[in-house]
């Protein structure tokens, strides 16, 4: 199969940003007397690896690699502890991430008086006038009664408000944000969206999908230097995590803030930039002009939207929603325009990467997917479904028969799983997350966070799709336990299949002499202990292009420059 002009040139990118350093330089670092998890299946154990400059040198034993060690090398003793390719996080909001960092902290209020003391709490803390954004809300967490300006208006006088639920498919505005955004009750109603009100037809504050845009526009853009702290302060924080990749779901300004980064040298994660699918015209001129970057920021995937979410009942279903029977929720976009944007951006080859998350909207993506595949030449596209968290049994098979790669997040599972049965219902909770059934079908599962949306820690990730065990802890056998997956699987679809959803798995993903010295020590062997501890294991060490960017212990926030 022919590989498509943005595959040759990612493939031919790479290589040529990494020319191999001289067999005869020192290794400039040695990690021995570890457990290394290599994600090669030739050989998929090791104990010790040598890193020449920023790529492997060698994989193999401790004996072998402390001979290649010169008195300026690094020697390592993981002492046993298990080494692992760089952690891939195929779905993350990066710069909004970094945002959230100093936002004010909603996700685990537990009752309305909560959610209203910490916003009064956040609100003293900034000046008049400020807009109070982020939050990452959680109505299930009181009940499901979902959050009213009302509540607000009286602590946050002098702040237009405008915070989100965690998912990011409905927020809420005080009268303040409403003012400024001009939305009254005489506002219209917005296609894939929803102005919730109440019984006397003005606005709650509460705006879903499309209709947030009207609030959007009013807030003001934040400035580079803000963007350029928000990403050293989530590049930080994923280090430590043991995330050295990450696909970015953002906009052309967020690429912007990579290429600043890059351009000083302070990149300590590798970012594969995606930018929104309607304009891909856009990004086929781009590539045309400069090609796909390089290995650390990279370009040449184009993001678009199906439908919303679950906790927001605008995930678009077959049938209506169990708790809300007149209910099937909505697209966000029409799907003759998908189709459109779809088939332009994959004859340019770029690639397509849709959220879709109800089962009507998977399917409808997937009809798409396979209506361009054979309208247009044949060739490694990679069409990516974000999240596929309610798949219909019979679109299963779809995945792998269609080359459609499932990034998922397992988070999710064990959050959603809380609550999901009673708005779904106890039978399509049973392919909800269907990790197990989309990888028995031969589908490819590359996993991710959604960050700021869920917390970017692949080792929590991996605890979810092991166990699925929900965060409440009532689900200790696993909320549909048919559903859980092994360890191996899970450490797959974090560190070799992110890199392939991202057309870079030869030269990142797994431990492999020739590839990037992208690596993570975890503190226990995650295939030796009881799944259920999985949560509790710590990063070591975060090593990305043969840098330490992470050593704990070493100071929280440790890390450096990018080699240059």
């Amino acid at each position: 199969m022919r590989l498509a002009p943005a595959a040759v040139l990612l493939a031919s990118a790479c290589s040529m940003s990494h020319p191999a350093p001289s067999a005869q330089s020192p290794v400039s670092l040695a990690i021995v007397n570890a457990r290394v998890w290599t994600g090669d299946p030739r050989r998929p154990w090791a104990d010790a690896v040598a890193v020449r400059g920023d790529l492997i040198a060698a994989v193999g034993s401790s004996a072998e690699v402390r001979k290649m060690a010169a008195p300026s090398t690094r020697v390592i003793d993981a002492n046993g502890r298990m080494l692992v390719p760089g952690f891939h996080d195929a779905h993350v909001h990066f710069i909004d991430g970094g945002f959230r960092l100093a936002s004010v902290q909603l996700r685990d209020a537990k009752a309305p008086a909560e959610f209203i003391a910490r916003i009064k709490a956040f609100a003293a803390t900034v000046p008049k006038g400020t807009w109070i954004t982020g939050g990452d809300w959680d109505h299930e967490q009181w009940g499901g009664e979902l959050p009213r300006r009302a509540w607000i208006d009286s602590v946050t006088p002098d702040n237009p408000v405008w915070v989100n639920r965690l998912d990011g498919h409905m927020s809420l505005a005080n009268s303040a944000a409403l003012r400024a955004a001009g939305v009254t009750r005489a506002t219209a109603d917005v296609a894939g969206g929803t102005i919730v009100r109440d019984a006397a037809g003005e606005p709650t504050g509460i705006l879903k999908d499309n209709a947030a845009w009207l609030v959007d526009q009013r807030v003001p853009p934040a400035g580079a230097e803000q963007n350029d702290r928000a990403l050293a302060a989530a590049m930080r924080y994923v280090a430590a995590q043991g995330v050295t990749s990450v696909h970015n779901m953002g906009t052309w300004d967020d690429l912007a803030t990579f290429e600043r980064a890059h351009a000083a040298g302070t990149m300590i994660t590798r970012v594969y930039a995606v930018v929104p699918l309607a304009g891909w015209e856009r990004l086929r001129d781009t590539v045309a002009a400069r090609g796909h970057g390089d290995s650390w920021v990279r370009i040449g995937g184009l993001k678009g939207f199906v439908d919303g979410s679950l906790g927001s009942h605008t995930a678009a279903f077959l049938e209506p929603f169990t708790d809300a029977p007149g209910d099937t929720g909505l697209f966000v976009n029409a799907p003759q325009d998908l189709y459109a944007w779809t088939a332009g951006a994959d004859r340019a080859g770029l690639q397509v990467i849709v959220h879709a998350i109800g089962d009507r909207a998977i399917r409808t993506q997937l009809d798409i997917f396979m209506r361009v595949a054979h309208e247009n030449a044949a060739y490694d596209r990679r069409f990516r479904i974000e999240h596929a968290q309610h798949v219909a049994p019979s679109d299963i098979p779809r995945f792998a028969q269609l080359g459609v790669i499932a990034s998922m997040q397992p988070y999710h599972a064990i959050d959603d799983g809380r609550w999901a049965e009673k708005v779904i219902g106890p039978e399509r909770i049973r392919t909800t997350y269907a990790f197990r059934s989309l990888r028995a079908s031969g589908a490819r599962l590359a996993f991710g966070s959604d960050w700021f949306v869920a917390p970017p820690t692949p080792l929590e990730g991996i605890y979810a799709a092991v166990t699925r065990r929900t965060l409440d802890d009532r689900n200790p056998d696993g909320w549909v336990p048919e559903q859980k997956i092994g360890v191996e699987d899970a450490l797959r679809a974090y560190t070799i299949n992110g890199a392939y959803a991202s057309f870079e798995e030869k030269v990142k993903g797994s431990i492999e002499r020739g590839k990037l010295a992208d690596l993570t020590l975890i503190d226990r062997d995650l295939t030796r202990i009881a799944p259920e501890t999985i949560r509790d294991a710590r990063i070591v060490m975060t090593i990305v292009g043969g840098r330490v960017v992470y050593e704990r212990g070493a100071g929280e926030g440790n890390s450096s420059p990018a080699p240059r």
